[in-house]
């Protein structure tokens, strides 16, 4: 069954989103293509944050709980959102697109072990501050149980996706004290896939010369896409040094859009269709980074294409792709005042907002697309402040859109508050850098 029955249900609201119809000389008409809008449940805080929509219509991240203090993994299904709880820590979430379609979840989360390097790991860049003294590691969720993957001796691992064999992949800690790492990181991390057997770890070779990686994504013809590097802070910058593909066994080096860190492919479609970020040139070995939007269609080291950003922004990334080679993400001034949620089709970048009611809803990230065209991220609510979570359906079936960029009904920018900033730049992977 799929997700948009929501629309009837009474215990959300639900608005009817059209497409400007353009006529101008020389430029065809659009396809109007109405959707339906859903704000998504709350786990009693004024944050949500889903993360990731498959193919049945399960959409999965994060909520705040009363306070805002924790976050827990949420999984929104039919009109509820269900609190999938932690490994007995105070945070936990789904980070990821998740394309599963098995009823398996995979994220990360907090236990109740005090970490003994005095770390904050991966997890320090996106989950809340009280995430600070544990030790974090990758879950996999199945039939109302949250189960801790394992690390690789290490104190901490991370996971990010799960396919429909089982296979779930993303980054755990060696014992080895990496000198490259920079304080208060210790140890070094390598990509790993799990299972698909309960207890099972296994790390994925690196480039050489690089110390460090990470797995991001993995399709259900098991290609694993990543990153490859030093250590660094263990979430992003040189980490990032290289843009990765495994298959067969084997890793490849991605192109890049010219800079030396934050090379980070987040998502592989079924058919190998890959997006995600891309530091350009001058980004001083990730001291400065200025990553865009990249959609890599070939796997042979050149250069992905760039997606670029809105006029005026310094920053864009790319979380979620399709079949339909529709890819979703945001672009962002240098500051993170000014975000917006894209969607890149057929050659353009389209804001969200243009294609949706202007309402007291400010479309500001989109995280995931499926295949039917249904794409998920978190809006503003300019009247409460509150960060809302959001679905966008497609309503008759249509779940393309066609619409020129030189005739696109560009929306008002809207100045995020503090709130919304720190939640972009946790997004990112930059709250503890600032930029």
């Amino acid at each position: 069954m799929k997700f948009r029955i929501l629309a009837s249900l009474t215990a959300i609201s639900v608005l009817v989103l059209t497409l400007p119809t353009i006529n101008a000389q020389n430029q065809s008409q659009s396809i109007r293509a109405p959707y339906f809008f859903v704000t998504l449940g709350t786990l009693g805080g004024t944050v949500n944050s889903p993360n990731s929509i498959n193919d049945i219509g399960w959409i999965t991240g994060g909520a705040d709980l009363a306070g805002d203090n924790d976050e827990h993994a949420a999984l929104w299904l039919y009109g509820s959102v269900h609190d999938l709880g932690t490994l007995g820590g105070p945070n936990s979430a789904v980070l990821w697109p998740v394309h599963n379609e098995t009823g398996l979840i995979a994220g990360v989360s907090d236990t109740t072990i005090s970490d003994p390097l005095g770390e904050v790991w991966s997890c320090g860049a996106f989950l809340p501050a009280s995430h600070v003294g544990h030790t974090c590691v990758g879950f996999l969720w199945q039939n109302g149980i949250m189960a801790g993957l394992p690390t690789l001796g290490g104190n901490n691992g991370f996971a990010t996706g799960v396919n429909d064999s089982g296979v779930t992949v993303g980054w755990a800690e060696t014992s080895y004290h990496d000198p490259t790492c920079v304080a208060p990181q210790v140890l070094q991390f390598l990509p790993v896939t799990y299972g698909p057997k309960q207890g099972q770890i296994q790390a994925l070779p690196t480039l050489s010369g690089d110390s460090d990686g990470a797995a991001t994504a993995i399709n259900d013809k098991g290609q694993i896409v990543g990153i490859s590097g030093a250590c660094g802070a263990a979430v992003g910058g040189v980490s990032a040094t290289h843009a990765v593909l495994w298959q067969n066994g084997a890793v490849q080096q991605l192109g890049t859009l010219g800079g030396s860190a934050n090379n980070t492919p987040m998502i592989i479609s079924p058919n190998g269709l890959i997006a995600g970020f891309s530091d350009l040139t001058g980004d001083e070995d990730g001291a400065n980074p200025n990553f865009h939007a990249a959609f890599w269609t070939k796997t042979d080291g050149s250069a992905p294409l760039d997606l670029g950003v809105l006029p005026g922004d310094y920053f864009s990334e790319a979380t979620g792709i399709n079949n339909r080679r529709q890819i979703v993400g945001e672009s962002c001034n240098s500051s993170f005042t000014l975000c917006t949620a894209i969607l890149w089709q057929n050659g353009d970048m389209i804001d969200l907002n243009s294609v949706v009611p202007h309402g007291s809803l400010y479309l500001f990230y989109a995280n995931d697309i499926n295949s039917s065209g249904e794409i998920t991220g978190v809006a503003l609510n300019q009247e409460t402040g509150e960060l809302v979570g959001y679905l966008a359906i497609p309503t008759s079936g249509v779940t393309e859109v066609t619409v020129p960029q030189s005739k696109m009904d560009v929306a008002p920018r809207v100045l995020l508050p503090a709130s919304a900033s720190q939640q972009m730049m946790k997004k990112f992977g930059l709250a503890k850098s600032g930029k």
